[in-house]
């Protein structure tokens, strides 16, 4: 990686000040990575959503578009614009500008809206419906499994049995317009692991992983962010997905090995060496 290239990151997400989610996991990671994150908040949050009471949210949607407004008058240039948790249908309207806006930022959309077969209490029937428009202009989705379902229009209950149904999944949510896809957290009878498609290259990838008896919030973003800067930094698809999977694998396993509250998220920052030092992997395999 060439530190003297400053590659810049335009961020659209929430941010959540206590449960390590969002962007307070965005940014550190792809610091650690030599990335410059600039942050977009969609909204503030005092915790995530997942198990701490009432929470208490801030909307940020009248921000967006004037920094939009300001990055422009600067002439700024990004390199990525990464999409994640939106607020409200409005800022859809937004994340399309700022994908238009740099046309030749990779453009990496987060579909965060479900996980564990039902979407999120704060993602509406439209919210999810319109979620697809960002999809059909991004360049990389990486939904869960669920999430996977929900922009095809189909059962998110359903889990697929094989490789091929795996492989159909991935194809399908390709042709809706992004080059590459990878879903996160899929189970099936090869496993656990995390799967790719690269359609310029037609190939299918997967990175088996151990998963471990505990859920954590946050986990979905670590793994984005890593593969974002991954690939920023030169990675090809497989080996991003890799290093994403094998962070977080880390990252997991630090912190149920210390019997930490699960709401507070994985302990990544014990673990960032890993992206700094940056060695060599070779634990994918074709779907």
């Amino acid at each position: 990686m060439n530190m003297n290239n400053n590659i810049r990151v335009a961020a659209i997400h929430d941010m959540s000040g206590v449960g390590r989610c969002s962007l307070t996991v965005i940014l550190p990671i792809m610091s650690a990575m030599g990335i410059q994150v600039c942050p977009v908040p969609t909204a503030v949050l005092s915790t995530h959503t997942g198990g701490f009471g009432e929470v208490v949210i801030r909307d940020l949607t009248d921000y967006i578009s004037p920094a939009l407004s300001h990055y422009k008058k600067l002439k700024l240039n990004f390199d990525c614009v990464y999409s994640g948790f939106l607020a409200s249908t409005g800022q859809i309207d937004h994340c399309l500008e700022f994908f238009s806006s740099f046309p030749n930022a990779l453009k990496v959309v987060d579909p965060v809206m479900a996980d564990h077969g039902k979407p999120y209490k704060t993602c509406t029937a439209e919210l999810r419906q319109r979620m697809s428009e960002l999809a059909a202009v991004a360049d990389i989705i990486t939904p869960n499994m669920t999430e996977a379902a929900i922009l095809l229009g189909e059962d998110p209950g359903l889990i697929p049995q094989s490789s091929s149904q795996i492989k159909s999944l991935l194809a399908r949510l390709s042709e809706l317009g992004p080059k590459t896809v990878v879903i996160t957290s899929v189970y099936y009878a090869g496993g656990c692991c995390n799967v790719g498609f690269d359609r310029e290259n037609n190939k299918f990838w997967k990175v088996p992983y151990v998963q471990v008896n505990a859920g954590y919030p946050g986990t979905g973003d670590a793994f984005s962010s890593v593969l974002t800067g991954s690939l920023l930094t030169g990675d090809s698809l497989p080996i991003a997905m890799n290093r994403a999977a094998e962070f977080l694998e880390l990252a997991i396993k630090t912190t149920y090995s210390y019997s930490t509250d699960p709401r507070e998220g994985i302990s990544f920052e014990r673990c960032l060496q890993f992206l700094m030092s940056r060695p060599n992997l070779c634990g994918y395999e074709t779907l």
